[in-house]
């Protein structure tokens, strides 16, 4: 934004989604970012009236249907976007803007005013700004939400992101908890040693720490269900373990397990304070009453939501304290939120571990292991997105893959129309195939006899640009490219199995393809792309010309999507 009013914008809007704490949070930041600005809240109009263009005005708005309503009004109503263009940048871009009502050949009240505010100027520039871009790049052109293209901005060195966390690996930083232990912490009134108290007690050591060295604030996030009463009855449970803890600090067991976590810390971080000073800390600040334990949903206040800035402070939500908002020094973290149908997005969201002012030695995360394998498949396909981007720089062949069972977002933003949704494991085959060079096909499979081999990704492609069908709807060859140039960037040295078959009397517009024996031949390939060429005589139904039929199956036990045009 201050890039652009040097090249001489002046009205800018700044779009939060509609939650208070995160609107505020925007709002304050800009103020202290961009003080050669004039910076305005939804109720500033009178504010942005007497500015009359003297200084660039940056509006703040949160996507509600009355402020963006009043807004829309507002800028119609003065003289100033008439002849100056419009710049609008939406935060979470992906929340809310997008049209709910596609699927209902209707448009949602949000997505709606977006679009008329967008036309309150004679021009306007509109960026999409998000760090979960699903929904975003499965749009269609033809909504007006799909991307012209496409920015990754890299993180910094010090940034602790999704690839320090969910690896190959299991890091030491990460803790796996029992997969029914949240279920049983809302049954059990007793206090046995679990994921969730050794998690407290990992806080307060690390916050010790912390704050003995001059640090104003460590926080720990206990992120339980989206479910408001859960998030009270942890909170109670926190307590009653601090309270535990300042009855038995004297006792030996108590003590060692103390000693014990904080042995496990010793791993990665070498100079941690000695355990005697910390333990006796942290028995001060339990005794003097100065750890905090917040709640942070929809029935808390503004006040209550800001309150985790300074101190050693325990916070438990649910949904809001997801998109955007963000908690300085936030050290431990302990999640067992599981959904039925989990979404990438979402989940990704939640993932507010990820910062740059972590102590990478302190941090540690707890979850169990039903959630680390399922955030570390999103993260793999995060990493799949941003090597598309970075090599493609466009947003409309980008493609997206996650495990059965979890979407990449929610269905009613996606014209099911268009959305291309091909399944790992399923044999996709052209009912209307055409040859683009028969002979240059010839040509590269002449080494090759009637058999199975394994090849290249890159030699598949060039195979793939051959053949096509007369239907896109049919079978979409840059759809299926597009797949095959998303596995080659996870995996540049990635093998397929090519099947190659010749003669074959197949009559035009039958139900299948291939045989029952190459069909369980490549059935046995189950992690290959698996790409079979039939040869075709042409005798029955094809004009009397030989043809070539491919025969694609994308690997794994995944679902593959890809954006309408």
């Amino acid at each position: 934004m201050a890039a652009a009013a040097d090249e001489g914008f002046g009205i800018f809007i700044l779009l939060t989604t509609d939650h208070i704490l995160l609107h505020q949070q925007t709002y304050q930041r800009a103020k202290v970012d961009l003080s050669n600005f004039c910076i305005c809240d939804e109720n500033d109009y009178l504010k942005f009236v007497q500015n009359s263009m003297k200084k660039p005005v940056i509006i703040v708005l949160k996507k509600n249907i009355r402020i963006l309503k009043q807004w829309k009004n507002n800028l119609s109503s003065t003289k100033f976007c008439i002849g100056n263009p419009l710049f609008i940048v939406d935060d979470e871009a992906d929340a809310a803007s997008l049209n709910t009502e596609v699927n209902k050949n209707q448009q949602s009240a949000i997505n709606k005013n977006l679009d008329e505010i967008k036309t309150t100027s004679a021009s306007s520039i509109y960026i999409e700004v998000t760090g979960t871009p699903q929904s975003i790049l499965l749009q269609t052109a033809k909504s007006g939400w799909k991307p012209y293209f496409v920015y990754y901005f890299k993180p910094g060195r010090e940034y602790i992101g999704g690839n320090f966390f969910f690896r190959d690996e299991i890091p030491t930083q990460m803790i796996l908890t029992d997969n029914n232990e949240a279920q049983e912490l809302l049954e059990d009134d007793e206090f046995p040693q679990n994921g969730l108290k050794t998690a407290l007690i990992t806080h307060l050591i690390t916050s010790a720490h912390v704050v003995i060295n001059g640090g104003e604030v460590c926080n720990f996030l206990i992120h339980p269900s989206m479910k408001t009463e859960h998030h009270t009855w942890f909170a109670e449970k926190i307590g009653n373990y601090l309270n535990e803890i300042a009855h038995s600090y004297s006792e030996g067991e108590t003590k060692i397990v103390f000693h014990d976590i904080y042995s496990e810390l010793c791993k990665t971080k070498q100079d941690l304070l000695e355990f005697d000073k910390l333990y006796s800390f942290i028995l001060d600040q339990i005794n003097k009453d100065k750890i905090k334990i917040l709640v942070i949903n929809s029935f808390s206040s503004y006040e209550e939501n800001t309150n985790y800035e300074t101190g050693i402070n325990i916070i438990v939500g649910g949904n809001s304290l997801g998109r955007g908002v963000t908690f300085p020094k936030l050290q431990t973290i302990y999640y067992c939120r599981v959904a039925k149908s989990p979404q990438a997005d979402t989940m990704w969201q939640h993932a507010r571990m990820f910062g740059y002012d972590r102590d990478p030695g302190l941090i540690r995360v707890f979850m169990p292991p039903v959630l680390y394998k399922l955030f570390s498949d999103i993260n793999r396909t995060n990493n799949t997105i941003t090597a598309q981007i970075g090599k493609k720089g466009y947003g409309n062949d980008i493609k997206i893959l996650y495990p059965v069972g979890v979407n990449p977002t929610r269905k009613n933003v996606l014209d099911r129309k268009k959305l291309g949704v091909y399944a790992g494991g399923v044999n996709y085959f052209p009912f209307y195939p055409i040859n683009r060079d028969i002979e240059k096909i010839d040509k590269i499979l002449e080494p090759f006899c009637d058999n199975v081999y394994s090849v290249s990704i890159k030699m598949i492609m060039q195979l793939l640009e051959l053949v096509d069908s007369e239907d896109i709807n049919d079978w979409d060859q840059k759809t299926f490219m597009g797949f095959l140039n998303m596995i080659m960037k996870e995996k540049p040295l990635a093998q397929a199995k090519m099947i190659v078959r010749r003669n074959r009397d197949i009559a035009k517009g039958t139900g299948t393809l291939l045989s029952p024996n190459d069909r369980k031949l490549g059935d046995d390939f189950q992690e290959e792309l698996v790409f079979t060429l039939y040869k075709v005589s042409g005798r029955k139904g094809w004009k009397g010309k030989e043809l070539w039929i491919p025969n694609i199956k994308l690997p794994g036990n995944m679902i593959y999507y890809s954006g309408g045009y």
